[in-house]
Parts: C-alpha cells; sequence; structure tokens
C-alpha cells in the first residue's frame, strides 16, 4: 500500500514495490516524434536484434511537420522507410503527439507508457505512468519490451478552493512552477489532488501533468476517477474497453515526502517570465509590456475547449495589427470541431493566423520564429532561451484567456478586464456538432 506511483508500479510487478526500489517492467507503449525516431532507429540497428512487439511501437511526426527544411524532410524520410521496413502499425501525423496518444486510447488508467519527449509526463492525467526517456532507452524498450525503473519518493500537492473568474488551471501550475522551482521535484513523482482537481474538466487536468515536467518531476499523476473514466468513454475508441479496475489505483495509506497545500481561490492571473518558468509573478506586475508575438498552441493549451476561450474574447474584435497572433490547434480532432462549430471562422475574422496542427512554434523550427529582441506572450510549458527562435528574444507563459486579453491590446493585459466586457459567454454548440 502507497503512493499511486507505487500502486502502479506494484500492480505491473506483481508484489509490493516502495520508492527507492529498482524494479523491471513491462511498459505498454514505446512513443517517439520525427525529433527523436531516427536517434532510436541508429541505436536500434547498433543492438541488432528484432522488434518485441511491433503493436506497442506509437510514432508520431508532429515536431517539424510538414517539414520546414530539408534535415525535417529527411528525417521524415528515414521514419517513413523504417514503418515500412518493420510493418509497424501505428504512425500517426495528425497532430501533438501527447494529444493524439490521448485521444486515439493508447493512455488508460494503470498503464505505464515511455516517450522520447520530456512531455510524456502528460499521460499521468489518465493516472497511469507515462515518462520521457532518451533514444536510447527507447530502442532498447523496442527490442525488450521492458524498462528500467527507480520507484520515485512523491510529492503531493493538495489543491483546494475555486479559482477567481478570470483565473485558470494554467495560472495554477505556473504558480506552482514558482513555488517549487524548475529542480524542486527531481525525479520525483508529483500527485495532484484536493477539491480542485475533482472538479476540473479533463482539458484543465492535463496542464499538471504536462508541466510537472518544469519542475522537475519524473511523472505528473492524477488518480483516476469518473472524469477519466467519462473521457475514455467518449472521447476515445476504446469505449468501455478502456476502463481497467480504476477504482482501485488510488493512493493507499501514503507515505508523501512532503504535502503542498495551497487555496487556489486567492490567486490572480500569472505569469511565467523570460528566462525561466519559475520566474513567476502576478499578471499585474508585468501589466503592459509590450508584445511582439501571441502564440496559443503545444501539448498544454490548444484543446477545443482552450480556442473556445480565445474565439470568445476575440469574437467581433481584432487583434493589435502590430503582433503576430498565431494559433496551432492541437490535434486535427481538435481543429475538425472548432471549424464545425465557427471558432476557426471568429479567429480568422480577428485577425489571428491559424496554422496546421502540431508544435508549431513551440520549438522554434516554423510557425512563428521570434527575431533577436522581440518578445512573445505564449500558452507553452516552457521558455527556454533561443526556444522559438532567436536567443536575444524573450518568452512568457501564460494562460490561453491571457493569451487572447494581450493578442487585443499588444501588451501582457488582465483577461479579467476584456471578459468583464461581456464578450465571454460560453458557445452554444448544436448537440450533432459535439463530440
Amino acid at each position: 500500500m502507497g503512493t499511486l506511483i507505487e500502486e502502479i508500479f506494484s500492480r505491473r510487478a506483481g508484489r509490493r514495490v516502495q520508492a527507492g526500489e529498482i524494479i523491471l517492467l513491462d511498459v505498454d507503449y514505446i512513443m517517439s516524434h520525427d525529433n527523436t525516431t531516427p536517434l532510436a532507429i541508429k541505436a536500434f540497428r547498433e543492438i541488432g536484434k528484432p522488434i518485441y512487439d511491433k503493436n506497442r511501437i506509437v510514432l508520431h511526426l508532429d515536431h517539424a511537420y510538414p517539414a520546414p527544411n530539408v534535415m525535417a524532410a529527411e528525417n521524415h524520410r528515414k521514419i517513413i522507410d523504417f514503418v515500412k521496413e518493420q510493418e509497424l502499425p501505428h504512425l500517426f501525423t495528425q497532430g501533438v503527439c501527447h494529444q493524439v496518444m490521448l485521444e486515439e486510447g493508447f493512455i488508460t488508467p494503470g498503464s505505464i507508457v515511455i516517450g522520447a519527449d520530456s512531455h510524456s509526463n502528460t499521460y499521468g492525467v489518465m493516472g497511469a505512468f507515462g515518462a520521457g526517456l532518451g533514444s536510447t532507452e527507447i530502442a532498447v524498450a523496442w527490442v525488450t519490451g521492458k524498462c528500467w525503473f527507480k520507484v520515485p519518493e512523491t510529492i503531493r500537492i493538495e489543491l483546494r478552493g475555486q479559482t477567481q473568474p478570470g483565473v485558470y488551471a494554467k495560472d495554477v501550475m505556473i504558480h506552482i512552477a514558482g513555488l517549487l522551482g524548475m529542480d524542486g521535484a527531481t525525479y520525483r513523482s508529483v500527485e495532484f489532488g484536493g477539491e480542485y482537481i475533482e472538479n476540473l474538466p479533463m482539458h484543465e487536468r492535463i496542464i499538471f501533468p504536462n508541466m510537472s515536467t518544469e519542475i522537475g518531476a519524473k511523472c505528473g499523476l492524477i488518480a483516476a476517477d469518473q472524469v477519466t473514466v467519462d473521457y475514455l468513454l467518449n472521447e476515445t475508441p476504446l469505449g468501455n474497453a478502456g476502463v481497467r479496475d480504476f477504482e482501485n489505483l488510488q493512493p493507499v495509506n501514503p507515505r508523501y515526502e512532503r504535502v503542498l497545500e495551497i487555496d487556489v481561490s486567492t490567486l490572480t492571473p500569472q505569469v511565467a517570465c523570460h528566462p525561466d518558468v519559475d520566474n513567476v509573478k502576478p499578471l499585474e506586475q508585468v501589466e503592459g509590456l509590450e508584445v511582439h508575438e501571441v502564440y496559443i498552441g503545444t501539448c498544454t493549451n490548444a484543446r477545443y475547449e482552450d480556442l473556445e476561450i480565445v474565439a470568445n474574447m476575440l469574437k467581433g474584435k481584432r487583434v493589435n495589427p502590430l503582433v503576430r497572433v498565431i494559433v496551432t490547434p492541437a490535434s486535427q480532432r481538435i481543429y475538425k470541431k472548432a471549424l464545425q462549430n465557427g471558432l476557426i471562422e471568429m479567429l480568422i475574422d480577428a485577425g489571428c493566423t491559424v496554422t496546421g496542427t502540431g508544435c508549431g512554434a513551440c520549438i522554434g523550427r516554423h510557425g512563428g520564429i521570434l527575431a533577436p529582441g522581440e518578445r512573445a506572450l505564449t500558452t507553452m510549458n516552457r521558455n527556454f532561451v533561443g526556444r522559438m527562435g532567436s536567443p536575444l528574444a524573450e518568452i512568457y507563459l501564460a494562460s490561453p484567456a491571457t493569451a487572447a486579453a494581450t493578442a487585443l491590446t499588444g501588451r501582457i493585459t488582465d483577461p479579467r478586464k476584456v471578459q468583464n466586457s461581456g464578450n465571454c459567454l460560453p458557445l452554444t454548440v448544436p448537440n450533432s456538432m459535439e463530440r
């Protein structure tokens, strides 16, 4: 009996495990994308053994897709040739890998999924273990179906209360990053719980495991509950088959290394400022700072509900003409729903540039590169120097609502000033268009 990560690993190991143990476990799926798969292929060739189970390998083209340069195109060709050679069944080109992994039902409560991407922690939103590993480890898992893990200690973050209007899950997680720092949870499992988490819809829950990476965590976890079950039933092809004994995957008399309690009702909109994600300030301290680009996208905040917030705030208005406002839906499914329900038209009418799905501007390969001296306000999860282009540019992180407000003014703006104008009512969506 123990923490959520101990419960997940114990189930897979077939015995009780505890923090500090090193264990060898079967993994359910092994994910990599166009940046990391070529290196995994190279390591696989050097190992010289056959793939253990082709069905466990899931590949994505998303980080530089469509290819913005010859090197990216060559990587895509290597991956596609490998898929043909090995007759691999899972290759996706329909959006950000983590969003597609969730949508396609690869992540279920209690599953163990490793990915050659640091934000594989995202899968913890389903009460699953997800962690990012290097390409060599991915290749080893291809041929063994297994991976070594050290069972991490757990930090419990207990969130109580409800946020004020204009304050979102992204603001809460940015605040947590400021409290713990970028190394505050190094090789720890971070459990997010409490009444605030329990009352959140899936699209906002995702932010917490996703950004656990930014505080150094090995994984970020939210225990599966009815919200999880509803997502599996209604939003994935698994249906009832995806719901597996989730009631048993709860912390049981856990012993935490540390418990951090936060009352979210006291928070105002937050901004992670240049040059580090833990350089966090209440928005009012940086309000009015000029920006040159607003980017709404990534595996953190580019879901349908995020686009809905932005579209409602921009409805009937025009963004600042001197600011590039770029919107990149996380997946084709999200894009299609936003198109059917009129969000894309609203964004375009407001002066936004809506791009194809994928990682886009987040990694500075295409989709909105910054010039020296420019400043961007984005819904991303990290603001490393040089991440979006020039190392002389600045990146600020905030919620989609803050991004929308900032797009209107060209300066970092409190979203409550725009929402209070009455332009942020929920959209009425015909039932035939909902999914």
